[in-house]
């Protein structure tokens, strides 16, 4: 019995000032990433899913909440701490992306090697986060097609495992989720069959936006 997964990453942050928001509250979507998600909503709306869980924090939140509202019947809303951000950007957030390098020097050895230092996670434990949610609602809901709206590096690792392809930083970045991009996702029992990504939605920005 195929159940079939849609693993999305959440939409445009409203984030004027380019912080790395990592865990952070009071990051909700912009007004092109609110359109992102309801465009979301409407390309899945014949895809009959019936429940879609989610990270807790806000920007994972809002994005499940517009894609719900544009499906009929409506899905099961569910919260997952395992679907988070990645841990290490708890060390990193609250600064601008660009004074990263400099107010948080351990960056430069997570971007050498995932996981040797403490609160980071390595890829596999990282990627193994999104695919052991998957594996209980495969298990807990047979048959179903659920959306799973999480984040960009939890996302891409977990791409990386599904591929098979070595677990380094060029692949990290190679993978490519974008916001509102989504991996489709088809198991057989818990075993994953079959995948392939699909880019976001096609959008105009609202004119605020551009500007």
């Amino acid at each position: 019995m195929t159940t079939r997964f849609y693993l999305i990453r959440h939409a445009e942050v409203e984030n004027p000032n380019s912080i790395l928001y990592g865990h952070l509250e009071g990051f909700p979507l912009s007004a092109y990433g609110r359109l992102q998600a309801s465009a979301l909503g409407e390309r899945l709306r014949g895809a009959g899913i019936d429940r879609i869980v989610h990270s807790p924090l806000t920007r994972a939140v809002e994005t499940a909440r517009l894609i719900n509202d544009q499906l009929s019947p409506p899905a099961v809303l569910e919260t997952d701490a395992e679907l988070r951000e990645a841990d290490f950007s708890l060390y990193l957030q609250g600064v601008p992306y660009w004074q990263v390098p400099v107010r948080r020097p351990l960056w430069f050895v997570h971007k050498v090697r995932r996981g040797i230092i403490p609160g980071d996670e390595p890829i596999d434990a990282m990627g193994g986060r999104i695919l052991a949610v998957v594996k209980r609602l495969a298990r807990e809901h047979p048959g179903a097609t659920t959306a799973v709206v999480s984040h960009a590096d939890p996302l891409n690792a977990a791409w990386i495992m599904l591929d098979g392809r070595p677990q380094n930083e060029r692949e990290m970045h190679r993978s490519g989720m974008h916001k509102a991009g989504m991996l489709q996702l088809d198991m057989d029992g818990e075993t994953p069959q079959a995948w392939q990504y699909i880019p976001p939605p096609q959008v105009d920005k609202p004119e605020s936006a551009a500007a």
